[in-house]
């Protein structure tokens, strides 16, 4: 489907989108890798953001920062990569249920 015809609209995100959603994968070992590279990367992300979490939360608590939107912001964005992560890992985990049910 092109989606670059709905309502004429012409830009290079939008044909960039539609050009990678219009790929077919020819080898499926190639899709599993960079999928599970993006969610190992993921992962690292979500737990650099942790970390950041309580070290703004550690500058606060000791008095180095007084600064609580740094707090703030800091906590928000590991509370959304945590809710993110988590939600990508149920929906593995259910995916994986799904094949193991498979009967060959």
């Amino acid at each position: 489907m092109d989606i670059t015809k709905l309502l004429n609209v012409n830009s290079e995100p939008i044909a960039a989108a539609a050009a990678k959603a219009s790929t077919r994968v020819d080898n499926p070992e190639e899709s599993f890798t960079s999928l599970f590279n993006s969610m190992i990367s993921n992962v690292g992300e979500t737990n650099s953001l942790l970390h950041k979490q309580e070290e703004e939360e550690m500058k606060f608590a000791l008095g180095i920062s007084e600064n609580t939107h740094d707090l703030a912001i800091a906590a928000a964005k590991a509370s959304t990569a945590l809710s993110y992560t988590v939600a990508l890992r149920d929906k593995f985990i259910e995916a994986y249920k799904e094949l193991m049910q498979i009967q060959v």
